[in-house]
């Protein structure tokens, strides 16, 4: 028997079930984006130089998914893992994939977390971060206090995986809520009245992950089902590590490049100036939460899509792959243009009376958010394919028509025509190319899948 907060994927209707999964997603994605939204307000509305404390926090943004977004692809392989398991009903299976996933998380959070500390000033630096007026020493101090809170954000992330995999989507949510309270509480005590600045939310933020880490774990340990966590029991399985890292490390490395894309379009804005990188940070964590909410859907796809793989119904994968997509239309769609309207009144929370700094915010939201539905539909298509077992070929295709599209873009039109806009265009551009590529992958993957209840080959692209 299933507990109320966990998910039948293998039977029953799809759409109200699929929208039950990613409601609690959205909800947790927006949260944690509350964290940076907290940090980015109170340090502009308290801090003694806000805007440029803002534009020393949107420095790191680039630098820091680039570091940990190898590491965060391996917990999608840990979701696809632990729920093609549980969708075979193989709970010995199950078991190893969940410790497998939480030792790879303590493991690679500590390497992650040194390299981060000690690799920060040298990385702020090569990314032209404006050194004057103290925004390079306040990205350096943010950093390095966010690596050190690097082992518990994996062990909260790995976690997070294993309870979607299991259809728990809920308890996350409680979770961050909260830490999100606590974050905003320390972020008031640490800014306003210690005048920590930068250090304070990196601070606060670290702490919150902690408590949010904390009560994953410890919702693994008190489960009763095959994902219980056993302490004494922690193992790297070679087999289940061998299945995570065929999934995951593609797609971090995927996501990596992404970053690497962004850390070369960070550097071309900070050569704009701190006025420029203020409204771009403003309206890029704005931006986030019309992202999260797309990207619920692709959780939700490779979630379903996975554990129907593994019961070997694949009719029904085709199903979810159908209102993944509708789903992630119509949220966009919606998000993206309520956005845009009240984009003014938004960046100035951000940016109360920066007049200058808002009309470049204004600038991302018109040319990067507006089109935002293409990026949504993107990961939509990778995420069913991931949860198929495809992950070589879509990670091919997005760092070609994401990656190297962006790169081209910044040393062919951008160093043409150094202006804002044309540096901004390199996003939609990239996208609808993806797309096209993904979307094509798909449905030759489509139709290689056999009539439900018969075994598939396990080749894949």
């Amino acid at each position: 028997m299933r507990k109320s907060n966990q998910i039948d994927m293998t039977h029953g209707p799809l759409l109200g079930k699929i929208i039950m999964f990613a409601l609690p997603l959205m909800a947790s994605g927006s949260l944690q984006l509350l964290y940076n939204a907290a940090d980015l307000i109170i340090v502009g509305q308290f801090a003694s130089n806000g805007q440029k404390a803002i534009a020393a926090v949107g420095a790191t943004s680039a630098i820091i998914n680039l570091i940990i977004n190898v590491v965060i692809g391996l917990s999608v392989g840990s979701s696809v893992v632990v729920a093609r398991y549980l969708g075979a009903e193989d709970r010995e299976g199950a078991h190893r994939a969940t410790h497998t996933s939480i030792a790879i998380s303590l493991v690679s959070g500590l390497v992650v977390g040194l390299f981060g500390f000690f690799a920060a000033r040298v990385l702020l630096v090569w990314m032209n971060t404006p050194e004057d007026g103290d925004v390079l020493n306040m990205a350096v101090s943010y950093m390095r206090i966010y690596f050190i809170g690097a082992p518990v954000n994996m062990l909260y992330n790995f976690g997070s995986a294993v309870l979607r995999a299991m259809g728990d989507t809920k308890r996350p949510l409680y979770f961050l809520t909260v830490a999100g309270f606590v974050n905003i509480i320390l972020n008031f005590i640490f800014v306003y009245f210690l005048h920590m600045d930068v250090d304070g939310v990196a601070l606060a933020t670290l702490v919150s992950q902690a408590i949010s880490a904390f009560l994953v774990t410890l919702c693994l340990v008190k489960s009763d089902g095959p994902c219980r966590l056993y302490f004494s029991k922690l193992k790297i399985y070679k087999k289940e590590l061998k299945m995570i890292a065929v999934v995951g490390l593609p797609a971090g490395i995927q996501g990596s490049l992404f970053s690497i894309s962004n850390v070369i379009i960070q550097s071309s804005m900070n050569s704009f100036g701190d006025i420029v990188m203020s409204g771009n940070t403003a309206a890029g964590n704005i931006e986030g939460f019309v992202y999260v909410a797309e990207n619920a859907f692709y959780h939700a796809a490779i979630t379903f899509t996975g554990q129907n793989y593994g019961a070997r119904q694949y009719k029904r994968t085709r199903k979810v792959f159908w209102i993944c997509m509708a789903m992630t239309a119509a949220i966009s769609f919606l998000l993206s243009g309520l956005v845009y309207i009240f984009g003014r009144q938004l960046l100035g929370i951000y940016l109360p009376g920066e007049d200058e700094a808002i009309n470049y915010g204004m600038t991302r939201m018109l040319i990067v958010i507006l089109p935002h539905l293409l990026l949504g539909l993107e990961n939509t298509v990778v995420g069913q394919l991931r949860g198929l077992g495809y992950s070589v070929s879509p990670m091919i295709i997005s760092i070609f028509g994401i990656c190297g599209i962006r790169i081209i873009w910044v040393y062919t039109a951008f160093a043409a025509n150094r202006t804002l806009e044309m540096l901004y265009l390199s996003y939609p551009i990239s996208w609808a190319i993806t797309l096209i590529g993904t979307l094509v992958l798909y449905f030759i993957a489509a139709k290689k899948l056999p009539k439900d209840g018969q075994l598939l080959a396990e080749s894949k692209m």
